[in-house]
């Protein structure tokens, strides 16, 4: 009989699985046993093993919750829709000077406008899963989404010229990126959501066949229905209303387990969503493309677009 598999000598109960696929008890006693590798290095990377756990730091230093249920599962790759921005329906911002920032509220370069909404920040962590669930250091996050009134940029009518909400950050040896933007709109179909892409250095971003993982976040409920009842928002009432994370084209196959951001913050202050984004570049992306959702086409989306939701 061949030996049993182990990992840092310990035996792995499930033995036909990857390391990152082993159960809960065990993912515990690694992360127990690299905080104690870590406090003999130094405080200072504590952080770090944290990170590689799916578990991020808050503002004053203090550990955060886990941004997802499964730190250390793979992201889902979903379709980019069609109003992406990256070459491979129409437009390229990933071309143009200046897309590597991290507030995305306002247009850059030759336009000049501004995405009203309630502000959001958005975090995500980034994991090496190909090499042990750590941090993915130097990645580069392209995220995008619509406006508040359901409009992406670059495609739908009235801001066929403006390139807001659409920007890339590189990740940092935590592994995260951070943006400033606002709580996009609920349009026709679908539920909330941010698209993103994630390559696996910031030179491979000007080719958006290099992605090696292509998904969505998720809003949770009650946050966007805080966030609706604002003014400028007033479509966006009706079309959550209509729609279910379970039954959403993108998320309604698990409803969201590992996409739905955690949210804190409210309306006034604005709010602060967080999400873990594993990464596998040992397996094949799927993702990417318009999927469903038509081609270049189409009817960019509105507060209230009629025919096929886009993706």
């Amino acid at each position: 009989m061949a030996d049993q598999p182990t990992y840092e000598g310990r035996p792995l109960p499930r033995p036909g699985e990857e390391v990152v696929d082993q159960g809960l008890g065990f993912d515990v006693v690694t992360l127990v046993d690299r905080r104690r590798l870590l406090a003999a290095l130094g405080g200072g990377l504590s952080v770090l093993g944290l990170a590689a756990c799916g578990v991020g730091a808050d503002a004053t230093g203090g550990a955060a919750a886990a941004t997802t249920g499964g730190g250390t599962t793979e992201i889902p790759d979903e379709t980019a829709g069609p109003y992406p921005g990256d070459g491979s329906n129409g437009p390229d911002v990933l071309e143009q000077s200046g897309i590597v920032r991290s507030d995305l509220r306002s247009s850059f370069g030759e336009s000049t406008g501004t995405a009203e909404g309630v502000p959001m920040e958005l975090e995500l962590t980034v994991l090496d899963l190909a090499n042990g669930g750590v941090p993915f250091a130097g990645a580069a996050v392209y995220v995008w989404h619509c406006d508040r009134e359901g409009r992406y940029s670059m495609y739908s009518e009235g801001v066929e010229d403006e390139n807001y909400l659409r920007g890339v950050q590189v990740a940092d040896a935590d592994g995260l990126v951070r943006f400033t933007s606002i709580v996009p709109a609920c349009y026709a179909g679908r539920w909330p959501h941010v698209h993103f892409e994630v390559y696996a250095a910031e030179a491979d971003i000007t080719d958006s066949t290099t992605a090696v993982a292509t998904s969505q976040l998720a809003l949770p409920e009650d946050v966007c229905s805080a966030v609706y009842a604002e003014p400028g928002y007033e479509p966006s009432v009706a079309n959550l209303a209509a729609v279910g994370l379970d039954s959403d084209g993108v998320f309604g196959d698990d409803g969201g387990e590992t996409q739905l951001a955690t949210v804190t913050g409210d309306v006034s202050s604005g709010y602060l969503a967080r999400l873990t984004v594993g990464v596998d570049t040992a397996t094949e992306p799927t993702g990417g493309g318009m999927g469903g959702a038509g081609g270049p086409g189409r009817t960019p989306p509105s507060g209230a677009p009629t025919g096929q939701p886009p993706r």
